[in-house]
C-alpha cells in the first residue's frame, strides 16, 4: 500500500507540474497561444461527445476552459490547473490558473478538462474577480486516450453549466472540496 501511495504522489507531483506550466513554450504570447489551442481541442472535444453544447457556449455570455490534473490519496484529493476565460461579446480572453484541496474517499490520478458556461455576466465577472467555488463531486473513471470510460458530465450550479471531460486516468473518488481560481499574472 505503501509503494501505490508513493506511486501516486510522484505521479501527482508530476501532473501538476505539467498541468501549471501552461506550456512550454518560451514567450507569453507563445504561453498564450498554447493555452487557445487547448481550448479549442477541449471544444471540439466536447461538441463530439454532446453536439447540442456547441448552441449553449455560443449564446452564452461567456465561457471558462480548463486543463486539470488530479489526483486522489485516500482521504485527500489535489488539483492543479490551467485554462482562460472568453468573454462572448467583446472576444476578450482573461488567462487563469487554479487549484483544488478536497476530502473524502478515493484513490486515483485523473487529467480533465472542464468547461464552465455562465449563463449572465455578472456570474463570469465574479468567477474572474472572485474566482472561488466549493462544492462535493463524485466519480469514476478508466481511461486511456479513447479507450476506456468516465462517469463525470454536466452539472448545472449558480448560473453555471459544467462540462467535464476525463482525458486519462483511473480514479474512484467522493469528495467535497474548494477550488481556487485566479487571473495569470504572466499571461494577462
Amino acid at each position: 500500500m505503501k509503494q501505490l501511495i508513493r506511486s501516486l504522489v510522484i505521479l501527482f507531483l508530476s501532473a501538476v507540474m505539467a498541468a501549471c506550466a501552461t506550456s512550454g513554450g518560451q514567450s507569453t504570447a507563445q504561453k498564450r497561444q498554447e493555452v487557445l489551442n487547448m481550448k479549442s481541442q477541449v471544444l471540439t472535444d466536447l461538441y463530439k461527445v454532446k453536439p447540442y453544447a456547441r448552441t449553449i457556449v455560443a449564446n452564452a455570455p461567456g465561457y471558462a476552459v480548463f486543463s486539470n490534473a488530479n489526483v486522489n490519496l485516500i482521504f485527500a484529493s489535489f488539483s492543479g490547473g490551467y485554462g482562460v476565460v472568453k468573454n462572448n461579446k467583446s472576444g476578450k480572453h482573461t488567462y487563469m490558473k487554479m487549484g483544488e484541496v478536497g476530502l473524502g474517499f478515493g484513490l486515483g490520478v485523473k487529467d480533465f478538462r472542464a468547461v464552465f458556461v455562465f449563463h449572465d455576466k455578472a456570474t463570469m465577472d465574479k468567477f474572474i474577480h472572485s474566482g472561488w467555488q466549493f462544492g462535493g463531486h463524485a466519480d469514476a473513471a478508466a481511461k486511456a486516450k479513447d479507450k476506456g470510460g468516465a462517469v463525470g458530465g454536466e452539472v448545472v450550479v449558480d448560473n453555471i453549466t459544467i462540462f467535464q471531460l476525463t482525458e486519462a486516468g483511473l480514479a474512484l473518488q467522493a469528495t467535497v472540496k474548494g477550488t481556487k481560481y485566479w487571473k495569470d499574472a504572466e499571461l494577462n
